[in-house]
């Protein structure tokens, strides 16, 4: 009697898809599920820069009709980060919505449509392995094509936004000690707020910049000083030294004419110690046992303003449980059109209704507030927000 042949495991297709040309990344999808799980439609799903819709990617770099973000089944999986299954009712048959994820940067949403008594427990859990693996596949694809970032766009970007959303890491990053969800607005027209981070073994460097200005000038000022950032980071040397370095190339370029606002952050994360340089004016608060405070730090001068400005840093402690977020000048200093400022009364109560939310959600429900409170999207100056939820290190 032959044996019976057991499913062949989708992580194989890794090396498939590894080998698919950046383009066919989505037609290789389709054909790998509906070899291995019967698949009869595959439909791949990017979260656009605003986070507000899912574009299904057809005929790259064109899209199909999007669904929103946070209603629906593949709503739901991407906020909650967990599979969906939905059931269809003609033709008979169930679709899965699986989250595409990496590190905690969440992309958008694979769908598959399976025949009726095809989507068991087994099958989801291949599935879910192989979104991962088709998620580090776009990832790395955005380095050779251009298709997966138009097919992620509503409309088009201005160039000071093209500038921005490039200089980012993400949108997000996770680990052990850590989980990290940040949002930019206006999406399509930022200008000069980034946020930046690096991890290592044991240390988290968090930066968030507001540079001066709008449009391409505030793109190239935040542009440099993100670099020189990195430059100085990368070389090795302490926080305080990452600010004097990145003050001198900001002052040698524009001679205190325009500057960036900056807060670094650097955790240790074998047992929560932060070293602080507070340089301009993004605000930090920090979310504990049911409580939220400002962490008052000592304000410094930005980057740039003076030649050669010495800078000192503070130390605080973040314990499991605690959630922090960064806000940048354009959240905690913007006035409605009754010249209502946004402030710290507002913000805390959007914190606090959003505790039992991921950091992605949070940080993407302080902007909506924001938005509400401007009366439109359109907001007239950046808006930069960082939410961390501190896990620490098992022991």
């Amino acid at each position: 009697m032959d044996a019976v042949k057991a499913p062949e495991p989708l992580t194989s297709a890794e090396a498939q898809l590894r080998a698919a040309p950046p383009h066919a990344l989505v037609a290789t999808a389709r054909r790998l599920l509906a070899e291995r799980v019967g698949a009869l439609e595959v439909t791949l799903l990017l979260a656009d820069y605003g986070l507000t819709v899912l574009q299904p990617v057809s005929h790259l770099p064109y899209t199909g009709t999007p669904v929103p973000a946070h209603d629906g089944p593949a709503g739901t999986a991407f906020i909650n980060q967990s599979p969906v299954i939905e059931v269809l009712r003609e033709p008979a048959g169930h679709r899965v919505h699986l989250p595409l994820t990496v590190r905690g940067d969440r992309l958008g949403i694979l769908s598959v449509r399976l025949p009726a008594g095809a989507a068991d427990p087994e099958t989801v859990l291949r599935l879910g392995d192989f979104a991962t693996a088709l998620g580090h596949e776009v990832s790395t694809a955005d380095r050779d094509t251009d298709l997966y970032l138009q097919a992620r766009r509503t409309r088009r970007l201005t160039l000071a936004a093209e500038m921005q959303w490039q200089l980012l890491p993400g949108r997000g990053c996770a680990r052990e000690e850590y989980v990290i969800g940040a949002h930019l607005e206006p999406a399509y027209a930022i200008g000069g707020d980034n946020f930046d981070w690096s991890t290592s073994a044991d240390h988290l460097i968090l930066t968030v910049t507001d540079g001066m200005g709008q449009g391409i000038d505030a793109s190239l000022l935040t542009g440099l000083t993100v670099g020189a950032l990195r430059n100085a980071r990368r070389a090795g040397i302490s926080l305080t030294d990452q600010a004097c370095l990145a003050d001198q190339a900001v002052f040698a370029q524009y001679g205190g004419k325009v500057y960036a606002s900056t807060l670094l952050l650097d955790f240790d994360l074998t047992d929560g110690t932060v070293q602080a340089v507070d340089a301009g004016s993004p605000q930090l608060f920090r979310q504990r046992a049911g409580h939220t405070e400002r962490i008052e730090l000592e304000a410094q001068l930005p980057l740039g303003m003076f030649e050669e400005t010495l800078y000192t840093q503070q130390t605080f402690r973040v314990e499991p449980g605690d959630r922090l977020i960064v806000v940048s000048t354009g959240v905690h200093g913007t006035r409605s059109a009754a010249g209502d400022l946004f402030g710290e009364q507002a913000l805390r109560q959007v914190l606090s209704a959003t505790r039992p939310a991921p950091p992605h959600e949070t940080a993407r429900s302080v902007v909506a507030g924001l938005i509400e409170h401007y009366g439109s999207r359109q907001l007239m100056s950046d808006a930069a927000v960082v939410c961390l939820d501190w896990r620490g290190r098992r022991t």
